[in-house]
């Protein structure tokens, strides 16, 4: 998103002047290779250290959250098994451009560029699917190269990593043409390492103002991003797309990807972090007991709650989005005052690179904004909407923070 911003900033300027199973029952025991997280704490060296529910103190673990406290009680009384048939509401184009809305991923910029699926499968009924009936494409491949490295400072979470899956296996990609899911999406993508870099706020600040979400909006503790819930086409990614059956598959530039809730994270639970949301706040499972999850009708419009999560090993009331298996599935948009930019995403061959499902590829620009552009962010938040004049027309668009500048309105 970083390279969309200063794409849009150049414009600005010229302005002014095999087989597929259903549930096939493969075993996919979490590695713990390659996962480390050298920080100012101590050293965190596997996926079970990340994530372990140890018994520690309740702390405010340098985090700002608003909105309702929720109890573990009280998640128990939410919680329940509304959706254990596996058939859920189909979130096609359910999306909005100008506010946060309940049920709907408010985006800051919808593209239908084509691609995904070709044909729904038999899992899709009208304005629902059928996720326990959903095929997946063939194949286990393991990574022995998959990476991800986490450090903090003071004020940041830095995560590296090279996009392969540490924790679990993949499909095959490209689809065969002798996998059943050939016919329903033939993804001819291949599965390549990434050069990934993230700076995220380690102390997140909540906003009452919710901001849009651009095509990716996190990074998962295997190292694999996290894209939003739509396909190309703005139609509901999950359900529509034949995902491998760890739920991930590569886009064009070969970067592997979720759109969703992976099964191979298991019954993550609503305090156990299984990720972070680009503004900093965790991304935990959905899993509160006795087999009872909570769904996107017990979040609020960003997906998300304020609740106890182990963050950095200490059990922390904090704000953070909840992965379920209904639409919109994660982090529906941003409640962080402040959200990581995310830079224009590149294979390590750099071939056939995509920036995200959003928004096209860009190219990068050391240019600032005008005043003009400044002026009219002038005491708004990040995502507002924002427009003023040029001697050459008027420009609308959001108000973002480009790098080496103030807020300022970049074109839509």
């Amino acid at each position: 998103m970083i390279r969309n911003i200063l794409l849009s900033i150049g414009a600005l300027l010229i302005v002014v002047g095999g087989a597929v199973g259903i549930n096939k029952g493969i075993n996919h025991e979490p590695s713990t290779k390659n996962i480390s997280q050298n920080e100012e704490s101590g050293t965190i060296d596997n996926l079970s250290d990340l994530t372990k529910d140890t018994e520690v103190s309740t702390s405010s673990g340098g985090t700002s959250s608003s909105g309702t406290y929720l109890s573990q009680s009280d998640l128990q009384e939410m919680a329940g098994q509304k959706y254990a048939d596996g058939e859920v509401p189909l979130g096609d184009d359910k999306y909005t451009t100008t506010s946060a809305k309940m049920g709907y991923a408010y985006v800051c910029n919808p593209l239908k560029g084509g691609g995904g699926a070709q044909t729904d499968g038999d899992w899709i009924h009208g304005s629902t699917w059928n996720y326990l009936n959903k095929i997946t494409v063939d194949g286990k491949i393991s990574w022995s190269q998959a990476f991800i490295n986490i450090t903090k400072t003071t004020t940041s979470r830095n995560i590296e990593s090279n996009g392969l899956p540490t924790t679990h296996t993949t499909g095959i990609y490209p689809v065969s043409s002798s996998d059943d899911a050939y016919q329903i999406d033939r993804n001819p993508n291949t599965i390549k390492e990434q050069d990934l870099s993230y700076s995220l706020p380690k102390n997140p600040v909540y906003s009452n103002t919710p901001t849009c979400i651009g095509g990716e909006v996190g990074i998962m503790i295997s190292g694999v991003p996290l894209f939003n819930s739509f396909d190309a086409e703005m139609r509901d990614a999950p359900a529509h797309e034949v995902q491998d059956s760890c739920d991930g598959h590569p886009q064009e530039s070969g970067q592997y990807h979720y759109h969703g809730p992976s099964s191979c994270f298991g019954k993550a639970k609503t305090t156990e972090l299984i990720g972070y949301a680009y503004d900093g706040f965790p991304i935990t499972g959905s899993y509160v007991d006795d087999n009872n999850y909570l769904t996107s009708e017990d979040l609020d419009v960003c997906h998300g709650i304020t609740s106890d999560v182990y963050v950095d090993g200490v059990l922390t009331k904090t704000y953070h989005y909840v992965m379920t298996v209904d639409f919109p599935y994660s982090i529906a948009c941003y409640r962080g005052s402040e959200v990581y930019q995310v830079p224009h995403t590149q294979s390590t061959n750099n071939t056939n690179t995509l920036s995200n499902t959003s928004t096209p590829p860009q190219q990068s620009s050391s240019s600032t904004p005008p005043q003009e552009a400044i002026t009219a962010c002038s005491g708004k938040s990040t995502g507002s909407s924002c427009s003023f004049t040029t001697p050459n027309g008027s420009v609308s668009g959001y108000c973002q923070t480009p790098p080496g500048s103030s807020l300022a309105c970049v074109p839509s």
